[in-house]
């Protein structure tokens, strides 16, 4: 009997054992879709404005222009909104009391709280649009809402990350169902982050070059290619912890996404659209969990490279998985990314 494969994460200490003995295809993943949840009145749509926090920042259609703006603190808010961005109602991470000084919220009694900003990104008027199924000017304006947000808050003293996320569906976390993304900054690298900017710099100072450039050309050229363009490339990661995951990663070296260009942002929004759609038609539209890994520390320019993780939630991660923080994937990265290319539409 041949053995499963073991292999290892490109810079993380993480291992994932490629099940082949019990692989699997794609498709073997799509079932019925089940109707998300649906609340008798949702917060997020067009009209019901008033029932969420005042918005922090708002995309308005003016006159045939977009035009930024917030909502004001009483009174009739806008409708003509294109992106809404809200404070979360339930925040994991909530700003300083205290006015802004890094120094004092980390001696002082914020010391050891959850001191930060959890905000909502609804993505568009319309209640199902999500990014596979999207108008590419309106996915446009969901990235540069990232960008903008990702500006404003890490100029904040006491933001050490920021993370940019999106869960699709109730099984990946999603608590409403009207397209919206996520935005949660912390006091702290997460550990996770923190580890790949180790593992990057250390990589730099041996070879003298970034270590996602290196892999990008390897990726480039392999069985794992999803997917690529001038821009961005699309492949399915060497060591997938998940079942179908893909990762888009730009070409160009930068640590984040706030110099993107006008161009590259709509490449960026072509990109996710079609990994995504060609996900939802391979498996049935599933959930999923994508984020972006940035650095917002601009010390790690020369060595860390952003990118863009999607992984579908086909699998449950039980005892093994939790216990070892090793995972098993039941469909090798080369079926994963052999069947999005025959699925992706351009």
């Amino acid at each position: 009997m041949p053995y499963n494969e073991l292999r290892k994460d490109y810079l993380l200490n993480r291992w994932v054992v490629i099940a082949t003995e019990r692989g699997r295809r794609p498709t073997d993943f799509a079932k019925q879709k089940t109707e998300n949840a649906k609340t008798a009145v949702c917060p997020m749509c067009v009209g019901n404005e008033n029932l969420t926090p005042p918005a922090v920042m708002l995309y308005l259609k003016d006159n045939g222009r977009l035009r930024k703006a917030q909502d004001p603190l009483a009174g009739e808010r806008p409708k003509n909104w294109l992106i809404r961005c809200i404070p979360n109602l339930y925040p994991a991470f909530s700003p300083p009391k205290q006015p802004e000084d890094a120094s004092q919220i980390m001696k002082s009694e914020c010391f050891g709280k959850a001191v930060g900003h959890h905000e909502v990104i609804v993505e568009s008027p319309n209640h199902d649009e999500g990014p596979a199924d999207a108008e590419l000017p309106q996915l446009e304006l969901v990235i540069r809402a990232y960008i903008d947000r990702l500006s404003a808050l890490r100029a904040k003293s006491y933001v050490k990350y920021v993370s940019i996320f999106r869960n699709h569906g109730q099984q990946a976390g999603a608590s409403l169902s009207h397209a919206h993304s996520q935005i949660i900054t912390t006091p702290i690298v997460p550990s996770l982050i923190q580890e790949e900017l180790d593992a990057s710099r250390e990589f730099y100072e041996e070879h003298g070059k970034c270590v996602f450039c290196d892999i990008i050309e390897q990726e480039s050229k392999g069985p794992r290619l999803i997917y690529d363009d001038a821009d961005f490339v699309v492949f399915a990661p060497y060591a997938s912890i998940n079942p179908i995951e893909f990762w888009i990663m730009p070409k160009k070296h930068r640590a984040n996404i706030l110099s993107l260009s006008d161009g590259e942002v709509a490449m960026l929004a072509k990109t996710l659209k079609a990994g995504l759609k060609a996900l939802k038609d391979l498996v049935n539209d599933p959930p999923y969990n994508y984020w972006f890994h940035i650095a917002v520390n601009d010390d790690a320019v020369n060595y860390y490279h952003w990118h863009l993780e999607v992984y579908p939630k086909l699998s449950i991660w039980a005892g093994f998985e939790i216990s070892t923080g090793t995972y098993i994937n039941t469909v090798t990265p080369e079926t994963a990314a052999e069947s999005l290319r025959k699925a992706i539409k351009l």
